[in-house]
């Protein structure tokens, strides 16, 4: 345990020598020292996980302060890691699959701009999240959580020559930042309300002084959702996810599989016991979850960009984690969370595999026939795409989705259970219309397979984690969070489990119908009036970027311009201006004519004389 500062340290260490390279190093030194230090951070970090289970702490927890940061007025925050089932859950995930992610990054970045660059960022992306996950006070949980939005706005703008980037990494980082605000917000009234911001303190201080819906713990933990759905890419604040896919590849895998979005799940189930007093705010947080999954879902049911269907069922598959959470499925939150970062690494990397085979192409309407030419990609998203759409028995998203829906069900959340069971038919379905329409049909593009063991390494430990056997590597979370509350008998689970199974099911078939082959079917629907509207509806992801724009971004920079012109400068430079003016109306009298004077005389007399009379 002694050990575990150093699984950030590793990658803080690259991320100052790659920065201080310039990019003058060669690739392979820079793949090493960026690989290599995520490598020695994994091996550090199984090293603590192998301890953890061998010989648990006494409580099943341990905090490790290394440092007093500061005490001010009472406020003492420690520089300190703490370790219990989740956050040795989370480490694994962020270092397991990272390191994956790096060594694929290796092959998939060779040659471009800005090679040590890459690795430079996300080492720091990986330290920021690990230094979110260890922290044992929510301050510390914020840097890392800042940390993480900075290097996603670096990472998404990373081809920065190309101005549609840059406009999709300020857009993400702007409004992660909206998110964050509200955060912020929710850490100030905790503070002001408890007196501490260390985590277990709060928990234990929490009940002690607020009431079940107490007006501030409800306030405090509604912002902290607004934090959370701002990081995660759910609704209201799901916009800049699908843009961030302007990024390289590996970096989508990073940003959806081991760090960023995962971060508002985690929070959330961090403060678990806050959010219990809250009832009314962890029922939004279902309520949020099963919205945004539906919505996200048919979003990617018409999208073209391969990165950008991915995407849309990233949003999707955290919004199951969102509702798991609202419904008080802690366990099944964090199992998904664990397995969706299998099979969607998978997935992310292996769609890198075809863009690169393709030749940079990305719209699957252009690809066709990839399956002989791509055996390990096509495997890959095979596989990928069960797991994601919860092929039942065989891939390790059956499992954890199936404990999320088992209790909205057995918790009495009916209308989550329809929404996520809503979900998975048009999860299986938008997944397969990709693998059909991509790897299916009349090549249209020439393809040509990577090689290499920083190719296909890791995507073959990907296949075998996002099969059952991913599922079985449970999170050692017993005690660390709450238990669920529903129960009901193993006839109805059974019943239930069959259900989901055969609506995945469903969703192949229907996508096998509709996508191989002709597709006439699909062809006069879209042509269709209806279809039509529906189609661009849902390919704008449902208008939210029109409405944000309308409501927001067109005021703000009407504001802007009037602002530009300095209004109020404009009304005090007024009186010097008519005095000017003035100044000139008097200087033109000035002819030099003396009958001018003499009339001007005159008539001056006459008013001043008219006005003594009146007066």
């Amino acid at each position: 345990m002694n050990l575990l500062f150093l699984t950030f340290v590793f990658p803080l260490v690259g991320f100052l020598l790659l920065s201080f390279s310039r990019g003058k190093w060669s690739e392979n030194l820079s793949a090493l020292i960026g690989v290599g230090s995520i490598g020695l951070s994994a091996i550090v970090a199984a090293y603590v996980i192998w301890q953890f289970n061998v010989s648990p702490p006494e409580g099943g927890h341990l905090t490790m302060v290394l440092w007093r940061w500061m005490s001010v007025d009472g406020f003492e925050p420690n520089f300190a890691l703490y370790v219990d089932g989740l956050s040795i859950t989370m480490l694994g995930v962020v270092v397991g699959v990272g390191f994956l992610i790096h060594l694929f990054a290796s092959w998939y970045m060779r040659g471009e701009d800005g090679y040590s660059r890459f690795f430079a960022y996300t080492n720091l992306f990986i330290a920021s999240m690990l230094f979110l996950i260890l922290g044992d006070n929510l301050l510390f949980i914020y840097f890392g959580w800042e940390g993480v939005g900075l290097c996603s706005y670096l990472l998404i703008g990373f081809y920065y020559s190309n101005r549609n980037n840059g406009n999709a990494a300020l857009k993400a980082f702007i409004v992660t930042r909206i998110g964050d605000v509200f955060m912020a917000i929710g850490l100030f009234i905790l503070f002001q309300q408890l007196g501490t911001l260390n985590i277990q303190e709060l928990l234990v201080r929490a009940p002690q002084h607020f009431k079940v819906g107490d007006f501030w713990i409800v306030l405090a933990t509604l912002m902290l959702l607004g934090g959370a759905v701002g990081k995660s890419a759910q609704l209201p604040l799901q916009t800049w996810l699908a843009d961030a896919m302007a990024g390289p590849t590996p970096v989508s895998a990073l940003i959806h599989a081991a760090t960023m979005v995962t971060a508002g799940v985690y929070l959330i189930a961090r403060t678990h016991g806050l959010f219990i007093l809250a009832p009314d705010i962890l029922h939004l947080v279902g309520i949020v979850g099963g919205v945004t999954l539906v919505l996200a879902g048919f979003a990617a049911l018409v999208q073209t960009d391969i990165k950008r269907i991915l995407a849309y069922s990233t949003m999707s598959q955290i919004g199951y984690m969102f509702l798991a959470l609202g419904v008080g499925a802690w366990d099944g939150a964090i199992f998904h969370l664990m397995t969706h970062a299998f099979f969607k690494a998978l997935l992310f990397l292996a769609s890198g595999a075809v863009i690169v085979a393709c030749h940079h192409e990305q719209n699957i309407f252009k690809m066709g026939g990839l399956w002989k030419k791509l055996p390990l990609a096509y495997a890959s998203f095979i596989v990928g795409g069960a797991a994601l759409s919860a092929l039942p028995l065989v891939t390790a998203g059956f499992y954890s989705k199936d404990e999320i829906l088992w209790e909205a069900f057995a918790s009495g959340h009916q209308y989550l259970l329809y929404a996520g069971l809503v979900g998975a038919f048009m999860t299986s379905l938008y997944t397969f219309r990709l693998i059909f329409i991509a790897f299916h049909g009349e090549a249209k593009t020439e393809a040509h397979a990577g090689h290499g063991i920083s190719h296909w390494l890791p995507l073959g430990v990907l296949i075998v984690l996002s099969t059952f056997i991913g599922a079985w590597i449970h999170p050692p979370l017993a005690g660390v969070l709450p238990q669920s509350a529903g129960h009901a008998g193993g006839e109805a689970k059974h019943s239930l489990e069959i259900a989901s199974g055969a609506i995945a099911l469903a969703g192949i078939l229907l996508a096998a119908v509709l996508f191989l082959g002709k597709r006439r079917l699909v062809t006069a629907i879209a042509n269709s009036g209806p279809g039509r509207f529906l189609s661009a509806w849902w390919f704008a992801a449902w208008g939210f970027d029109w409405v944000y724009d309308v409501l927001f971004v067109k005021p703000y920079l009407a504001i802007s311009r009037m602002l530009r012109s300095d209004p109020l400068d404009h009304t005090i430079g007024l009186i010097p201006r008519l005095v000017k003016a003035g100044n000139g109306l008097m200087t033109r009298t000035e002819s030099g004519q003396l009958r001018w004077y003499a009339a001007s005389i005159a008539a001056g007399a006459v008013l001043v004389l008219g006005a003594i009379v009146l007066v």
